[in-house]
């Protein structure tokens, strides 16, 4: 049986919900591996709309256990917020199907207020288009090692002392900023208000997986974002404050490499982007309005337009060799339904010359110019069809197409939000 990492190969935004959600009754475990709750999925069971942000997939299932690994970044007035809301749904979130890694760095009051106050004092140019929710100044302090952790919650002796730690880094930053410093007591009020909810949660993730993972059961690994979104990877500085790839899949979850046996790479059939940053088949024009408008490109967690664009197959290829993609989820193609020509990015002209992968410094990415190659659209409908013969030919030819300029096969085809539209060509438990 394989455990499998599903990975957005973009800029997110790619469907990875639904699919989750597909994979999810296949699987035994869903891990969330990196991120926060800046990442939204949006899933449709049964008819019912769920839409998440820092919680697995995994939970709009019964019977399947749920895991915030030690990867994300956790905000417990989201996580309360978050479970209280499903609750209004239905669902109820127990300790017995969601568990939380022990040493999961906590998301504060003051890392959202540092994120804002930053983002509105950036100069035009500079802004990186963050949701403002104290994702980064949250890894910071994680890579700074004066995080506090879910741990530190059960631990009330030490926990003055860390919040010291802590406020001597952010008060001076806040002096700078021209804000009102914070006092310790009010952070450890925050922190004791929320830990009666937090702490029957948490558990020695990295323990159990290990257990589950020797008793043959299925993991899924569910990434937020994209793969250019990535900090290392993606383009930088206009990405988030976590590596989105699929080997931080093991990282994040305190399992090893050797865990994963196959990564799924959810794929747009168009592209888009949220937020500032390079994105060289932008189409600011009738096409891009053409295709956000009828893809319903709007942000889960912020609600911002997306920004629209052609299929790039130079990002998507790069994305399939540094995540190890063994084969990728198409979503969207029935966006693409009526128009007559579609168009392709094979290549970019960098300063006269003709490169096949996307400069990783930021000048040379603005400068970047797409290469398209033109393809026949199609007039019949993609929208709900559950084999290749509901599809048209066209639509065939330019599924078969992406594969060859990305070095990846479709392993499903998804051809509408619901989640029993989807075109199943390899199950990747079973690769």
């Amino acid at each position: 049986m394989a455990n499998v990492v599903v990975v957005g190969s973009q800029w997110g935004d790619e469907g990875k919900g639904k699919i989750v959600d597909w994979l999810s009754e296949r699987a035994d475990i869903v891990v969330r591996f990196q991120g926060g709750h800046n990442a939204g999925h949006t899933l449709v069971i049964d008819g019912v709309v769920y839409k998440l942000s820092l919680l697995p997939s995994g939970v709009v299932r019964q019977g399947k256990m749920s895991v915030i690994g030690n990867g994300v970044v956790f905000d417990p007035h989201a996580f309360v917020a978050e479970v209280d809301r499903l609750a209004e749904q239905g669902l109820s979130i127990t300790p017995e199907r969601l568990k939380i890694a022990e040493n999961t760095a906590l998301i504060l009051s003051v890392h959202g207020e540092l994120d804002r106050i930053r983002e509105e004092k950036a100069s035009k140019g500079t802004k990186i288009g963050t949701t403002g929710r104290g994702i980064g100044p949250a890894y910071e302090d994680k890579v700074g090692r004066r995080a506090i952790r879910v741990m530190d919650l059960a631990n009330s002796e030490t926990l003055p002392a860390k919040i010291d730690r802590l406020l001597a880094h952010h008060n001076p930053l806040r002096r700078g900023l021209g804000v009102a410093e914070v006092q310790p007591e009010t952070l450890l009020a925050e922190l004791k208000s929320v830990a009666g909810r937090i702490l029957p949660f948490m558990d020695r993730v990295w323990k159990i997986l290990d257990a589950k993972r020797r008793a043959g059961e299925r993991i899924l690994f569910e990434g937020a974002q994209g793969t250019l979104l990535d900090i290392d990877h993606g383009t930088y500085p206009f990405v988030t404050s976590s590596n989105t790839v699929a080997g931080q899949a093991a990282t994040g979850s305190g399992l090893g490499p050797s865990a994963i046996d196959y990564v799924l790479g959810i794929t747009k059939a168009y592209t888009t982007r949220v937020g500032e940053g390079p994105f060289p088949t932008e189409q600011q024009n009738e096409v891009g309005r053409f295709l956000g408008e009828k893809g319903h490109e709007f942000g889960t967690v912020t609600g911002r337009q997306r920004r629209c664009g052609w299929f790039d197959a130079v990002l998507v290829r790069q994305a399939v060799a540094v995540n190890g993609i063994t084969g990728i989820a198409l979503t969207k193609l029935d966006v693409l339904d009526g128009l007559e020509t579609i168009k392709v990015c094979t290549g970019y002209r960098l300063d006269g010359e003709l490169i096949d992968y996307l400069p990783a410094s930021q000048g040379a990415q603005a400068r970047a110019e797409p290469v398209y190659e033109s393809l026949e659209g199609w007039s019949g409908s993609t929208a709900g069809a559950r084999t290749w013969n509901d599809l048209p030919a066209q639509a065939v030819k330019y599924v078969r197409h992406i594969e060859e300029l990305i070095g990846a096969p479709v392993a499903l085809l998804s051809t509408s939000p619901e989640r029993d539209d989807t075109i199943l060509v390899t199950d990747p438990f079973q690769d």
